[in-house]
């Protein structure tokens, strides 16, 4: 008969693989559940009004998610403050928002991080007058517009107004929403006005074209720089606004901010990862107008910037910045490039466990085999305690036929070659047992005559 020491044999897949796949499966799943779950289909951005620029920001944001399979669902709110409010509420929902510079600051908030700077924010101070102002010293017992209450322009008004000794006590300080500072300024209702806005704004274009409105030009821009690190300084070259009616009539110095995209520490890494490359993607480029305007201050490439002041660096924009892209995300879609990563996570968390699970595997394999050899033997001993004994011819016969069947289970053991020694030692046993039963023919009448003789 055919020696099976090497045949396979599909059910030791069942009772041995397949066992340890599944716990392999198990574990992994687990671990890719609990240990590194995979990243939401949906993401939460608080931006600001409808038709505002945070809000455009995030309509694009949304374009870049949606190409990878993910929505970005963009929330209205009042601005900088309540985007801030939202993003420190784990209960709101909100994982990102976009807040003005000079507003809040890691201190301030914490469990926030920033994937970027994206755009620059002028602070412009208009006063009403015939006095020439270059200082916000000579706002002093002056009705200032500090912009709605609770507002990021109201913050940064208040904040810089209290670096030069002016407070509620010193002067006047108005709140206003923002088409009323055009009428206020005009009107002489108030000396002067401090807004954050885009240059392209309807209000700034208004008040540049008001009469005995101008903008003040902040002759230590630099020193505000220094003392302030969100802040950066600008010239508004002559004429830039309007060639045709040279505004403004002579170069300006300006003061800005930066706009900050900012992230709950617990959003998921795969998602802060692809608002890093979205913010890329918007930013590296000019967004021009219909009439093929560009913004006034924007370079190309300028945004977005890695550096922030305020907020700590989130690890995954510091790996975009860096490197770019993950290679995977290059090559696949964004979700089979996230399994990946997740998987190579999980395996590397779950390696002190894998490992003894690996080498437990093989114990198991062994035992396996060594049952199917030893199981025999217990049935061989059986016949070899009845070959000690004196057997009639019937009894013999029968016991042959359980050796023969046994020899043939024998002949038929799918074992590998490691245990072929086994299992010829089994072979050879079971050829012992056979001539120790064809030997023992003897009937008790027969030795009974042998015991008289002795």
């Amino acid at each position: 008969m055919r020696s099976s020491v090497l045949r396979p044999r599909s059910r030791d897949f069942f009772f041995f693989a397949l066992p340890v796949l599944l716990l392999f499966v198990a574990v992994v799943s687990l671990a890719l559940y609990f240990v590194h779950p995979g990243p939401p289909a949906t993401f939460v951005m608080s931006t600001a009004t409808s038709g505002s620029p945070y809000y455009r920001y995030a309509e694009r944001y949304a374009e870049v998610f949606k190409r990878n399979g993910v929505k970005l669902e963009i929330r209205e709110s009042d601005g900088s403050f309540a985007n801030l409010k939202a993003l420190s509420d784990r209960a709101s929902g909100v994982d990102a928002g976009i807040v003005q510079g000079g507003v809040a600051s890691a201190r301030d908030t914490p469990g926030l991080l920033s994937v970027g700077r994206v755009a620059y924010e002028p602070l412009w101070v208009f006063y009403s007058g015939g006095a020439q102002l270059e200082r916000l010293t000579d706002l002093k017992g002056k009705r200032i517009l500090v912009g709605p209450a609770g507002s990021g322009t109201e913050r940064l008004a208040l904040r810089l107004l209290a670096a030069n000794g002016i407070s509620a006590e010193t002067a006047t300080l108005i709140n206003r929403e923002l088409p009323d500072d055009v009428d206020m300024l005009a009107k002489g209702e108030a000396d002067a006005g401090f807004l954050v806005l885009a240059a392209e704004a309807q209000t700034i274009q208004r008040l540049f074209r008001t009469p005995n409105v101008r903008l003040m030009n902040f002759a230590n821009a630099d020193a505000y720089t220094q003392r302030f690190p969100f802040l950066s300084r600008l010239i508004l070259r002559q004429g830039v606004v309007d060639f045709a009616a040279n505004i403004p009539p002579a170069d300006v110095t300006l003061v800005v901010t930066t706009s900050a995209v900012l992230v709950r520490d617990d959003a998921h890494p795969a998602l802060v990862n692809l608002l890093t490359q979205a913010l890329q993607e918007v930013h590296s480029q000019l967004a021009v107008d219909a009439a093929g305007n560009a913004p006034l201050f924007q370079r190309a490439g300028e945004f977005p910037i890695a550096n922030d002041p305020e907020f700590p660096l989130a690890d995954e924009a510091r790996r975009v910045y860096r490197s770019g892209a993950p290679f995977l995300q290059r090559y696949m879609p964004f979700w089979v490039a996230t399994m990946f990563d997740r998987l190579v996570v999980s395996f590397v968390v779950l390696l002190p466990l894998l490992i003894p699970l690996l080498k437990f595997a093989p114990q198991i394999y062994n035992w396996r085999m060594r049952r199917r050899i030893v199981y025999w033997y217990g049935q061989l001993r059986r016949v070899e305690s009845t070959a000690k004994n004196s057997l009639s011819p019937q009894d013999r016969t029968a016991e042959l036929r359980e050796l023969d069947r046994i020899e043939t289970a024998v002949e038929s053991i799918p074992v590998p070659l490691g245990f072929a020694d086994r299992l010829y030692q089994l072979r050879e046993h079971v050829g012992i047992v056979r001539r120790r039963l064809e030997s023992n023919v003897a009937s008790p009448s027969a030795r009974q005559p042998a015991k008289a003789a002795m």
